[in-house]
């Protein structure tokens, strides 16, 4: 029996979303700054499973049944940053599966918890926060060394054409049902990109004159589930001549509008939410007829240790000091200071040519694991007490280096204060680096 009207299902399986049982799409009323154009919420949590990768996980096991990859008792393998994940379990639980997940260990603390409930066997990797596939090592290595193993099966939720498939058949039809075909914009964080890519076909199909906007977040960001552009690069549903235009969102703007939607519209959004609806913000226009639907993926509840990094006002880290405040909002606005940052291909190109010293900022286990060659190991903590390893020379051009381009922004800065005048933060960081597969060095 599958029986909305009523709310009446012989199984979970049945509350899975469509034309039929749409997620809800609610207008945003405090927090836009628009007097004319319309802004609507789709609420993705209202997913059986919690979040809009409920979509796609159902969608890519049932391809892969009809397609006879799967059989019984599969034992599948997928990296996630952590939604495909609670989809992929409690669908693979529901028709006899098992799920093995490659992760970052910095995904939440919350995903990586409720991941082991759920009954995935998760396995924690020293990774970015979104893996990235071009990567040497990380968890997507680690699923697809997994998956040539015999009775494991990766799905690939980063090149697997039934991802933005779910989305056409189901977020794109209730979108246009749900809006009477007037919508005129449609808002998505990119992350894999199949939200955007498919639920844009379809409504462009329905209306070549629909705006397709992406939103992504800035290099070294802290948002799980969505990617940076140098990570979008390595995500093979990645479209942009599907989009109509792109745009940034920084880190703490994101943080301080997901405290506005929970206090001011009472909708218990998640930070990559509030990154899609800052996103809106910039590139829908304030004109009449105009009618925004922003995706937003997942509730709030999964993010308490992420929130409070950003917002730390609201829990146990409020007796941070005036001072670490400071240095937080120094260290964020760095990123826009003009050569203050470098992109790993001219830093290779500059280790080439000029020999700068090259300081890494990690800790001793991250160092020996993977680095750049020749790098000097300075960790953040402590670089006060390595400062004669430096060279007198203040001109001297000095590369840091972090795993993704956040902790080595900090030391930069901390070199700077030393007078040094020649210092750069690689942004990406090792991880960046290998994926270009430049030279690196272990042990």
């Amino acid at each position: 029996m599958r029986d909305h009207r009523r709310r009446v299902y012989d199984s979970v399986l049945g509350l899975l979303c469509d034309e039929e049982n749409p997620t809800p799409l609610v207008r945003l009323n405090r927090v836009v700054p628009f007097e004319h154009a319309q802004v609507y919420a789709k609420l993705e949590w209202y997913n059986p499973f919690g979040s809009v990768k409920d979509r796609i996980a159902s969608n890519m096991i049932v391809d892969a049944e009809v397609r006879e990859i799967l059989d019984a008792e599969q034992k599948l393998v997928e990296p996630t940053s952590g939604n495909t994940g609670m989809g992929l379990v409690m669908i693979s639980n529901a028709r006899g599966y098992s799920l093995t997940t490659p992760l970052s260990s910095a995904i939440p603390l919350e995903k990586r918890t409720m991941l082991r409930f759920f009954g995935a066997d998760v396995i924690e990797l020293e990774d970015t926060l979104c893996p990235a596939p071009g990567a040497p090592e990380g968890a997507i290595a680690k699923a697809n060394e997994l998956a040539e193993a015999p009775g494991f099966h990766m799905l690939n939720q980063y090149r697997n054409e039934a991802n933005p498939e779910a989305h056409y058949k189901t977020t794109g039809p209730e979108i246009w049902l749900q809006t009477d075909g007037e919508v005129t914009h449609f808002v998505a964080g990119l992350g894999t990109c199949g939200t955007i890519t498919g639920t844009g076909r379809f409504l462009k199909e329905k209306n070549p004159a629909i705006k397709v906007h992406g939103v992504h977040p800035q290099e070294g960001h802290d948002i799980p589930g969505v990617r940076s552009i140098r990570q979008l690069q390595q995500t093979e549903l990645f479209r942009p001549d599907e989009y109509d235009e792109l745009v940034e969102v920084a880190n703490q703007r994101a943080f301080d509008l997901c405290l506005r939607l929970n206090r001011e519209e009472s909708i218990i959004a998640g930070p990559s939410s509030a990154m899609a609806l800052a996103g809106a913000f910039d590139l829908v226009p304030d004109e009449p007829g105009v009618l925004a639907v922003v995706m937003f993926p997942d509730n709030a509840f999964k993010y308490a240790s992420s929130v409070v990094r950003h917002l730390p006002q609201l829990g146990s880290t409020a007796a941070l000091s005036q001072r670490e405040r400071m240095m937080d909002a120094l260290v964020e606005n760095a990123r826009d200071t003009p050569g203050l940052t470098i992109e790993v291909g001219p830093a290779h190109e500059l280790i080439e040519t000029s020999n700068p010293v090259v300081v890494d900022v990690r800790e001793p286990d991250e160092y020996t694991n993977v680095r750049i060659p020749g790098g000097v190991l300075m960790p953040l903590q402590e670089m006060s007490d390595y400062v004669d390893l430096l060279p007198d020379d203040r001109e001297t051009p000095i590369l840091v280096v972090c795993g993704s381009g956040v902790r080595s922004l900090s030391g930069a800065l901390f070199l700077g204060s030393l007078g040094y005048r020649n210092v750069r933060s690689i942004n990406g960081g090792t991880t960046a680096w290998a994926e270009q597969g430049f030279e690196v060095a272990r042990g």
